[in-house]
């Protein structure tokens, strides 16, 4: 979908010569928005912004000053991936 937004030409001249393109940065507001109110999550951020790995989104919303949404169902999920690799590690070991 396509969104026109009308911003005031000074506030456009400020992010063009602090060297960011206007339409991107209204972009990342609304998807920083979208994450903190959690109606959004890391992979629609990944790929609206043509990032290739979860790191990447992580920095960007540690530069935004935006915590992650980490819960019990991603703990829990990371904590099976745990136990998988250690089983796998203990496999090739022996």
């Amino acid at each position: 979908m396509q969104v026109t937004l009308e911003i005031p030409d000074t506030f456009a001249a400020e992010l063009i010569a602090a060297g960011k393109d206007p339409a991107r940065s209204a972009l990342e507001a609304l998807l920083l928005e979208g994450y903190r109110k959690h109606l959004i999550f890391e992979g629609e951020i990944k790929q609206t912004l043509g990032y290739r790995t979860r790191m990447q989104v992580h920095e960007f919303l540690k530069d935004n000053g935006v915590p992650l949404n980490y819960d019990v169902p991603d703990y829990e999920q990371d904590l099976q991936t745990l136990r998988k690799l250690r089983t796998s590690e203990t496999s090739a070991a022996a």
